[in-house]
């Protein structure tokens, strides 16, 4: 009789088997699938995986595990490990091949067969996150992809980042099928992954599996295929009575024990029985092999161990054999993790320092036996569990070096982090890395921004600047307040220019340095209050930049230049400037000045009403960003300046199209907000009111979540006070534009003051005089803040005299007898040279519900044939935009009036249908009155009341007598004007 170390029968998991294998048929068909599977240590969560493997058919599989050293994660060791595999399966040029942009640039960060990695900064990262997963999309394209990733309690932070980024922007019509496994036992309450799987688990696309322990029977059939023969039922009760149901307890019991002798005392004993019936000398090789991680390479545990191959393989094969390693590639991994930490924590203290201190001397002398950067990380750990504080610090200043060109930012701040922590303990710091506290400070402050890390960054750059004296060491000042004023800019935090300001006096400005153009140009971005400093902060930015041969700073500066010179008006004379800096960009391949040269430009065009061309520059944006690697952050930022155009030209459904594949790409949620917002007014116009109050939900979650610019929180109110408007809720959207009035400082944004103040004027009443009162000291720049300005001139009678300075429409003054004009002539020609403003910028939305007001004041001045002529263009144009709300104000006016429409004669019926006295009735429920209050106004009885309301709401096809109090406001049913 023999006895399997493990089971030959898969036993128990049927029900978790069948989960996967109908996650894999969706994504045959090209749904978006991830399954994360759950369970606490030796489970079963590998087996399972090997399993569905097995039965995966043709789908390539690529399995990589998160290693654990010492409490630490290595940054994408099971991406590494993935690409690895490919390289082998498929060559170096087979996987180059399939790598969108036709650079490969961004994996050489995961593996050095790929060449020199791309450029550092925050968009290295993004660009390596793009062409991993554009490289899993090209995969799929041949065969189905099933993605497997180990062991995700381990995870650093960049990997548990680029987990996210590949689950979250799956997309429907890829065969990708992503599995992720992780101890659910480990999961204590403050774990990083925690979080993670929170927020995956939120995303429709994605399943969790928890695997439980076997039950009894279960048991029994797990021994009885290890054992070959059915176990005696007291074996039973003390093999499950002691594993409690943990498949790899119960192996270790029955492996160990032979069922009949007596149970080891503890689990140690359990999880090291399997090790201790091995060779002494094997076992000594494992014990050196724990203090290595999960994974070792056979090299590098040659190197420690002291022994050439022929002899190491000698010694390792009984462990291979007894089911304690497993072959791993080019190495070996334990079995279970709880076998190499039960190793580990066997070790002696004084055994404990010695082997690390012989890991890290091994990889001293050649570190190349391990991947970039995890030979660099791991040295660093071995140093610092040896308890070496000099070298501890000496090898995570090398690591953090490493970490930086593999973009793992967040691996960089932990080595840098060690640094500052070991730097008391190390007399000759200095001297060992080659640069002074206040540098480790900066070059920590610096990735703490990359990282995320905003609150941290700035406390580290003021630590920085407390050590230095700035009449001594004014180039440092400068960089640690340029990188506080530059993390103070994304977190809004006041006086970030104040920073920048500081730092420019800082650099000499008689000797052109590099510093000096770069601090310049991160002020000229912020200048938001003085145009003329802007423009000339720039300039000079650009010049330096140029002198000293920095390109990227040149572009930059050329942009925020051009940007500021446009202004919205005379931009023909400026335009060429982007083109300028796209080259300039080119010629150091800085993709991410190329890229915001076109945000820039695709955003002015737009301003100034050129929608066509902004829309054209934004496509081709997006495109260009695909080509770098980056359609998933750049892309979506230009898709919401693809959108905006659209919507401004009527192209509604395909600006919807736009929207919603920007939306499946889970942008950053200040773009997502804007995205939604745009939406949102489609959705409002069209009368779609639930779908529009759900945007504007989703896009006010994000915005109150921070500080925004006018960019964003401008038109958020604006579209507050529509939506209540639309719900019926006059007196909410007052207080709403009051409350806007009272805390923003709407004149130093006119293109989205302009907006606001033309919805807020709608509401008439009280808040009238102040909006004079904004408008009449607000510039209008540009075609469309002109277009603005004249409706808001038509809708509040003001005269042009008093508002702000604008193209000059020649409608006159209503209270101007020179004009020879009476009110309603003025009217009427105020509204026409509105209507005329928004039909040359070919905006048709803006345009029918100016018509619709000039309609209004042709018929006050007498002009019947004028209305009609105006309600048929109106009617036209709302017709072909499907804006239903639009078109019944119309369609009300034009019955309400008698107006004949065109060559339509003029409706003789009453208003919807209705009756004259349910049209009372309407007016009265309008108020907000009660059946028993109408019956009283009217002298009829409730139970008469009660049947001209069902009437009503049967003629408006409403549910409710809200709903119809909101198609009377919607529609101005009852409005006198």
């Amino acid at each position: 009789m023999s006895i399997h170390a493990v089971s030959p029968l898969f036993v128990g998991r049927a029900g978790e088997l069948s989960a996967l294998e109908r996650a894999l048929a969706g994504a045959r068909t090209g749904a978006a699938a991830t399954v994360l599977v759950g369970g606490e240590a030796g489970v079963g969560k590998t087996r399972l995986v090997r399993e569905f493997a097995d039965r995966a058919g043709e789908a390539m599989v690529l399995v990589g595990g998160c290693m654990e050293l010492g409490t630490e994660g290595l940054p994408f060791a099971p991406f590494t490990a993935v690409l690895r595999g490919l390289v082998r399966e498929l060559g170096r040029d087979g996987v180059a091949a399939l790598v969108p942009g036709g650079t490969t640039r961004g994996l050489a960060r995961l593996l050095p067969e790929f060449g020199e990695p791309d450029g550092d900064g925050s968009e290295a990262r993004a660009r390596l996150f793009e062409q991993l997963l554009g490289l899993l999309e090209r995969l799929a394209e041949d065969r189905p992809v099933v993605l497997v990733i180990e062991d995700a309690h381990w995870a650093d932070r960049s990997t548990r980042d680029l987990l996210s980024f590949l689950v979250r922007y799956q997309r429907s019509g890829v065969r990708l099928l992503i599995v992720v496994t992780y101890r659910a036992d480990e999961l204590h309450r403050t774990h990083p992954l925690r979080p993670l799987l929170a927020e995956l688990g939120r995303v429709d696309w994605v399943a969790r599996l928890e695997l439980r322990r076997l039950t009894r029977k279960e048991v029994v059939e797990q021994a009885a295929s290890i054992l070959e023969r059915e176990p005696s039922g007291s074996d039973m009760d003390l093999i499950y009575a002691r594993s409690e149901g943990n498949p790899l307890f119960v192996e270790a019991l029955l492996s160990e024990s032979g069922v009949g002798e007596a149970l080891p005392e503890s689990l140690r004993d359990l999880l090291l029985a399997g090790v201790e019936r091995l060779p002494d000398d094997t076992q000594e090789l494992l014990r050196v092999a724990s203090a290595g991680g999960q994974r070792i390479e056979h090299d590098l545990l040659s190197a420690v161990a002291g022994r050439d191959d022929v002899a190491l393989s000698n010694a390792l094969r009984p462990a291979v054999a007894g089911n304690v390693l497993v072959v791993d590639g080019e190495g070996y991994s334990f079995r279970h993790a709880l076998i190499r930490e039960a190793l580990h924590d066997d070790l002696l203290p004084g055994e404990h320092t010695r082997l690390h201190t012989r890991f890290a001397e091994a990889l001293e002398r050649d570190l190349s036996i391990l991947p970039v950067p995890r030979g660099a990380i791991e040295l660093a750990h071995h140093w610092h569990a040896a308890h070496d504080t000099t070298w501890a610090l000496i090898s995570a200043w090398h690591a953090a070096a490493a970490a930086r060109r593999s973009a793992a930012y967040d691996e960089q701040l932990r080595m840098l982090s060690r640094v500052l922590e070991l730097w008391d303990q190390v007399p000759d710091a200095v001297e060992r890395i080659g640069a002074d506290h206040v540098e480790a400070l900066r070059q920590t402050a610096t990735v703490a921004h990359l990282a995320g890390e905003y609150e941290r960054s700035i406390a580290l750059a003021t630590a920085g600047l407390a050590e230095i004296d700035e009449t001594a060491e004014p180039a440092r000042a400068a960089r640690l307040l340029r990188q506080r004023g530059l993390t103070g800019y994304d977190l809004s935090r006041p006086g970030h220019v104040d920073d920048l300001r500081r730092a420019a006096s800082l650099v000499p400005a008689d000797k052109p340095s590099r510093l000096r153009a770069q601090v310049l140009e991160s002020l000229a971005r912020m200048l938001y209050d003085d145009w003329q400093e802007r423009i000339s902060t720039a300039q000079l930015a650009m010049e330096l930049g140029h002198e000293v041969g920095d390109a990227n700073t040149e572009a930059h500066a050329l942009i925020s230049l051009t940007w500021a010179r446009c202004q919205f008006s005379d931009i023909d004379t400026y335009l060429d400037g982007f083109a300028e800096a796209r080259r300039i960009a080119a010629t150091a391949d800085a993709h991410n000045a190329m890229l915001r040269g076109a945000i820039s430009e695709s955003d002015v065009l737009e301003g100034a009403g050129r929608h066509e061309r902004a829309a054209q520059v934004a496509r081709d944006g997006i495109a260009e960003a695909e080509r770098y690697g980056v359609a998933r952050t750049s892309g979506t930022f230009l898709a919401i300046n693809l959108a905006e155009p659209l919507v401004s030209l009527g192209r509604w459904d395909e600006a919807l199209k736009v929207i919603e594949q920007a939306l499946e790409l889970m942008p950053p949620p200040p773009y997502r907000a804007s995205l939604q917002g745009l939406a949102f007014e489609i959705e409002l116009a069209r009368g779609r009111v639930d779908r529009a109050g759900e945007l504007f939900a989703a896009s006010r979650s994000v915005l109150v979540r921070g500080r925004f610019r006018d960019q964003s929180v401008l038109p958020h109110a604006r579209r507050e006070v529509e939506l209540l408007l639309a719900r019926g809720r006059p007196d909410e959207a007052r207080e709403a534009a009051a409350r806007t009035l009272r805390e923003q400082d709407l004149l130093a944004s006119p293109r989205y003051a302009w907006p606001l103040l033309v919805t807020f004027a709608q509401l008439g009443g009280d808040l009238v005089g102040e909006l004079r009162s904004v408008a009449g000291r607000l510039e209008a720049e540009g075609a469309c803040q002109e277009a603005h300005r004249l409706t808001f001139m038509a809708l509040t009678g003001l005269p042009e005299s008093e508002l702000g300075s604008g193209s000059g429409s020649g409608v006159g003054s209503e209270s101007d007898p020179a004009a020879g004009l009476d009110g309603a002539s003025w009217r009427l020609k105020a509204w026409d040279a509105a209507v005329a403003a928004w039909a040359e910028l070919r905006q048709p939305y803006s345009e029918a519900r100016t018509l619709e007001g000039a309609a209004r004041a042709a018929l006050e001045a007498g002009d019947r044939q004028g209305a009609g002529v105006r309600l048929a263009r109106a009617c036209e144009l709302a017709e072909r935009l499907g804006t239903a709300p639009l078109a019944e104000r119309l369609d009300a006016f034009a019955r309400r009036g008698r107006v004949a429409v065109a060559d339509e004669p003029a409706p003789d019926g009453l208003p919807l249908g209705l009756t004259a006295r349910e049209l009372e009735v309407l007016r009265h429920v309008a108020e907000g009155h009660s059946n028993r209050e109408i019956a009283g106004e009217l002298f009829i009885s409730v139970k008469t009341v009660s049947v001209h309301v069902s009437n009503i709401l049967a003629k408006l096809g409403v549910a409710s007598r809200g709903e119809a109090s909101a198609v009377a406001h919607r529609i101005r049913l009852f409005t006198d004007d």
